[in-house]
């Protein structure tokens, strides 16, 4: 798929290698840049991104994913992972992110997407203020996707690889309308919740649980394992 050229609202919001070049002169070898994308939805997986990127190639008009089309970030999305010098995402279930909640699978989607790069990674930068990695080896950075080349670079593949994912599920489970809203909130999605009811692929501890007139399954409550339940 041929990259057309930019939108001229995108040329001048660039990520670049600061972040990156800082680690590298610092003796760091393998820097990763992890995102994630679907932590808001309804429907379909928490997926997790990571992108280790070269030093010595360069690749133009990689952008924060949130500022892309569909069709641009589809556009990108071969060229990209052909640049990377590894890549890989990491999926938490919708059944995960019920019964760990969305911090732990998170964390978990992370993990699964560090340990699908089979390398060693030393440091990984995030975007945003949360560490969900651990261990003493990420560096946040606030609008990272902004700042960071690896991380735009895992926020395209880990979108588009998800957004592919409800594409799929939407021949499943056509009612939902899951390849047009990819899993999140809008009117049509709700409103076929609260005909038909939540799928198979629905996260049920969700608070729009509560809210639907379709009564015939209540919300996920998770135990903690000590009979206490996460209201």
């Amino acid at each position: 798929m041929t990259v057309r050229q930019l939108r001229k609202s995108l040329k001048k919001s660039a990520p670049g290698l600061r972040h990156e070049r800082a680690l590298w002169e610092s003796g760091v070898e393998i820097v990763a840049g992890m995102d994630e994308v679907g932590k808001g939805s309804w429907a379909g997986p928490l997926t997790v991104g990571a992108a280790i990127v070269p030093k010595d190639r360069r690749i133009y008009k990689v952008r924060d994913s949130k500022l892309l089309t569909e069709s641009e970030r589809e556009a990108m999305f071969e060229r990209i992972a052909d640049w990377c010098d590894a890549w890989a995402v990491g999926h938490a279930s919708p059944r995960e992110c019920d019964e760990l909640g969305m911090s732990e699978a998170q964390r978990l989607a992370a993990r699964r997407a560090l340990d699908g790069l089979g390398l060693n990674v030393e440091r990984v930068l995030l975007d945003g203020k949360w560490d969900f990695v651990g261990g003493g080896r990420a560096n946040t950075i606030v609008r990272g996707e902004r700042e960071s080349l690896s991380i735009a670079a895992a926020s395209i593949l880990a979108k588009v690889v998800r957004d592919r994912m409800m594409r799929d599920l939407d021949q499943q489970f056509p009612e939902y309308w899951l390849g047009e809203n990819k899993g999140y909130p809008c009117h049509r999605h709700r409103a076929a919740l609260n005909i038909v009811g939540p799928s198979t692929v629905h996260r049920k501890s969700w608070a729009f649980m509560d809210s639907l007139a379709w009564r015939g399954i209540e919300r996920f409550v998770p135990d903690d394992g000590q009979g206490t339940l996460f209201l």
